[in-house]
């Protein structure tokens, strides 16, 4: 080998070496294939976004995406929904900008989190973030106030101090992960506080603001992140947007995951089974009934149910079923509509943003039960005035029909309520007279002339 070409490859190796160690710098031209993946988070985060999210990171992944662009407009959600969604960015092979946008839009609570474990962190004007503090990390609780975390205080205790401090952690760990402010991130949560796009910017919890998708991708070009160990610089001005909306499970599972619908789920199952026990083989009731049982407890275990709120309706169900059964003055049936208007306004979280049952639907079902209590309180008393439809009283009021004249005992047979009576009367009343009965000795009737 020459001297010159042995000089050759010894630089091509350091140089090789150099690489390695130092780390890959991907970016350069991009593949005429190229896109930028576009994902949008809107509303409440709850089990549906989480795994749309995921979803379409893993696809965007296989399909080859340069990098993702995750918008959002959220008040915040579940804890362990905005963990898992943190997971999927933070396992990304590509780079995710978070983006809060349009104008008026926000990353509160749990998008505050989230917004902090992009790779680039974004938003439009007129938006805002913040107030981290209502969703706790270690569960769907809400976190205590500072007030409440006050020197002094008697609610303080171990349990809270914990679920606050992994939450600062947690957020300042994201920060320093992809190097902004770090002691803003703490403020969002121990303070609440909140910041616009503009002060964002300053306080550098933000990388930029843009007007728009187009906008963004210029203001990211040539930027350096890391993502996967790995330096990627950015080239996303030239490439095509491709939008990953959801599809008919994420959309399914948002729909019944809805605290309103799992309750109103909840409440189907509950009342069509207890139709198909009281008119057994009507079956539609039934199967109805359980469907929406099943469904309705499924999405409960996605949710941050109050247990005591479930109970009290249950038993809200049950006494206003007693009082159906076995009418009283109304005292259980009223505790009934009582107890399930309170387990109902307990049954999910309302701390948690985007996670509590209207107040509407639980008024217009508990006034739908008080009106079902006044009708059979009304069909009770009335029951009492009405006059006896068998029995000896009841004969004693019936009028009928001779069907032959009276013999000379004054004994005869005439019809009385479509049915044939021997009687006994005057034995001077014709056949067709209308007769009324004034006594009874076991099956034979005494008349009179009605």
């Amino acid at each position: 080998m020459t001297p010159w070409l042995k000089t050759a490859v010894s630089v091509m190796c350091a140089a090789m070496l150099a690489t390695s160690a130092a780390g890959d710098v991907t970016g350069g031209s991009p593949r005429p294939d190229s896109f930028v993946a576009h994902i949008e988070l809107t509303g409440a985060i709850g089990p549906a976004a989480a795994e749309y999210v995921d979803a379409s990171l893993q696809r965007a992944a296989r399909d080859g995406a340069r990098a993702v662009v995750l918008q959002m407009d959220t008040p915040g959600g579940l804890s362990d929904s905005m963990r898992q969604i943190i997971a999927s960015i933070l396992a990304s092979p590509q780079p995710v900008i978070g983006y809060v946008a349009p104008s008026g839009a926000r990353a509160a609570s749990a998008g505050t989190y989230i917004l902090y474990a992009c790779h680039i962190a974004a938003m439009a004007p007129a938006t805002h973030l913040g107030a981290a503090t209502p969703v706790a990390l270690g569960g769907g609780s809400p976190l205590p106030s500072p007030a409440a975390s006050a020197p002094g205080n008697a609610k303080t205790d171990a349990e809270s101090n914990k679920a606050i401090n992994d939450a600062v952690a947690s957020i300042r760990s994201l920060a320093q992960l992809n190097g902004r402010n770090a002691e803003w991130a703490a403020q969002s949560v121990q303070g609440a506080a909140t910041l616009t796009a503009d002060e964002a910017l300053q306080k550098h919890v933000v990388d930029l603001v843009a007007a728009d998708l187009t906008a963004l991708l210029l203001s990211v070009e040539g930027r350096r992140v890391h993502v996967g160990g790995k330096d990627v610089v950015l080239h996303l001005s030239q490439l095509p947007v491709r939008n990953y909306a959801p599809n008919w499970r994420t959309h399914l599972l948002s729909l019944i995951t809805h605290p309103t619908i799992a309750y109103l789920l909840l409440l189907a199952g509950i009342y069509g089974l207890v139709l198909e026990a009281f008119h057994p083989g009507v079956l539609v009731p039934g199967i109805a009934g359980a469907i929406c049982l099943l469904v309705g407890l499924y999405a409960l275990q996605l949710l941050p149910v109050n247990y005591a709120g479930l109970a009290l309706m249950l038993l809200g169900v049950g006494l206003v079923l007693a009082e159906a059964m076995m009418p009283s003055v109304g005292a259980i049936g009223l505790g009934g509509v009582v107890a399930f208007v309170i387990g109902s306004i307990m049954l999910f979280d309302a701390d948690v943003p985007g996670y509590e049952v209207n107040v509407g639907v639980i008024a217009g079902i508990a006034l739908g039960g008080v009106a079902v209590l006044m009708v059979l309180l009304r069909l009770v008393a009335r029951t009492r005035r009405v006059r006896t439809f068998n029995g000896d009283e009841q004969m004693l009021h019936s009028t009928g029909e001779l069907i032959q004249p009276l013999d000379a005992a004054g004994d005869g047979w005439a019809r009385i309520g479509g049915e044939q009576w021997r009687v006994h009367g005057d034995a001077s009343l014709p056949a067709g007279s209308r007769i009324r009965v004034v006594g009874r000795d076991g099956l034979l009737l005494r008349i009179t002339r009605a």
